[in-house]
């Protein structure tokens, strides 16, 4: 009898032990936005990130950082750096993630990525160009690599990469919600910007992490020039640049745009780059702006006599809150097509809907009060 029962529990035993593998070893297909189909632990507990820290935060969900192992630290702490500090005040444990390295600075440390222990790394479509046969290293480890883009400031791929990592985290329900937003806001502003008809006011755009002193980059067709064409403006760097550069000054004079807009951000180590994000008051964005209309020439510019001069949010371009900038420069271009369009209040929602920090701080602003 004892025996029976003795064999009977370890049957049991044993059968639950498969069952319980079983679940762990649970894995999906998902394409990404390279086309590609790759096997990954579902959902994944263990994620290295290389970049979209906020899309993947809204996609994931208040627990989204729970897990996630290793991140590109300075592509977040450098590069928007009052985002970080906004994000480690809600969440401490982000600041103790293992740090890999930035691509572009050829700091990545693929023994670091490996030590991490990821059962998937989720990173940028320009980070995949850039680590080339590093990727391979990392999957012959056993860490499939997954490839977002919201860089590429298209409808088809924010969905795609939304819709991945919500496959990914188990969030696939938030993550299509998040998705069917996006392309709808986008599609409101183009049937607007297509009612409103009329002749396209002249653009330029230009980096401001340098400060006045020096023209910074001008974007052709992508990150803010790709937003320009979308609001319907045209964009006078098309033509002269391909995807990004400084325009040469006399050109920006002789173009003489109807519309300025400024990037800045909160850069480490710029005391004269224009100041953005959170924690930033409007003055001090407007202190750093005003600069750049005072310019040799400038003065006479249609755009700065109009009183036509903004900045808006650098790191707010490529992300799955970026119709609210795209919103923003198409009210600048069409007021009347937009009136009832609020861009600030837009981004405000977002952030109180789907991430765990209040938008605080200055992100599109006009120069003129």
């Amino acid at each position: 009898m004892f025996f029976r029962l003795f064999s009977s529990l370890m049957a049991l035993a044993i059968s639950l032990t498969i069952t319980v593998s079983a679940v762990q070893a649970k894995t999906i297909t998902v394409t990404d936005t390279l086309d590609r189909q790759i096997e990954v632990p579902y959902p994944a507990k263990r994620v290295l990130l290389g970049f979209y820290f906020e899309d993947f935060y809204a996609i994931g969900g208040p627990t989204a950082y729970d897990s996630v192992v290793a991140i590109s630290k300075p592509t977040w702490h450098g590069w928007r750096n009052s985002q970080w500090k906004a994000y480690v005040a809600v969440n401490p444990r982000i600041a103790e993630l293992i740090d890999v390295g930035e691509v572009e600075a050829g700091t990545f440390s693929i023994e670091t990525a490996i030590a991490a222990k990821p059962d998937v790394a989720i990173i940028a479509a320009w980070q995949y160009r850039a680590l080339g046969g590093t990727v391979e290293k990392l999957e012959a480890a056993g860490i499939p690599v997954v490839v977002a883009d919201y860089n590429a400031q298209t409808v088809e791929k924010h969905v795609a990469s939304t819709l991945m990592i919500g496959k990914i985290l188990g969030t696939e329900d938030r993550a299509k919600k998040l998705a069917d937003e996006y392309a709808a806001a986008v599609a409101d502003v183009q049937e607007r910007v297509k009612k409103a008809g009329g002749d396209p006011k002249r653009v330029y755009v230009e980096l401001g992490n340098k400060g006045a002193d020096e023209y910074g980059n001008s974007y052709g067709d992508t990150m803010w020039g790709r937003v320009i064409g979308l609001a319907g403006g045209k964009n006078i760097s098309i033509g002269q640049i391909s995807k990004w550069g400084p325009l040469n000054p006399e050109y920006v004079l002789a173009s003489n745009p109807e519309a300025v807009f400024i990037a800045g951000s909160y850069w480490v180590n710029r005391d004269k780059a224009v100041l953005m994000g959170f924690g930033v008051k409007p003055e001090d964005t407007r202190s750093r702006l005003l600069p750049f209309t005072q310019r040799p020439g400038w003065s006479g510019l249609s755009a700065v006599k109009a009183g036509d001069v903004h900045a808006l949010y650098h790191g707010g371009s490529r992300t799955l809150y970026d119709y609210a900038f795209l919103q923003y420069v198409a009210k600048v271009l069409y007021p009347d097509a937009f009136a009832d369009i609020d861009p600030v209040e837009t981004h405000r929602r977002f952030y109180e809907t789907y991430l765990p920090v209040k938008a605080d701080g200055v992100f599109m602003i006009r120069l003129g009060k």
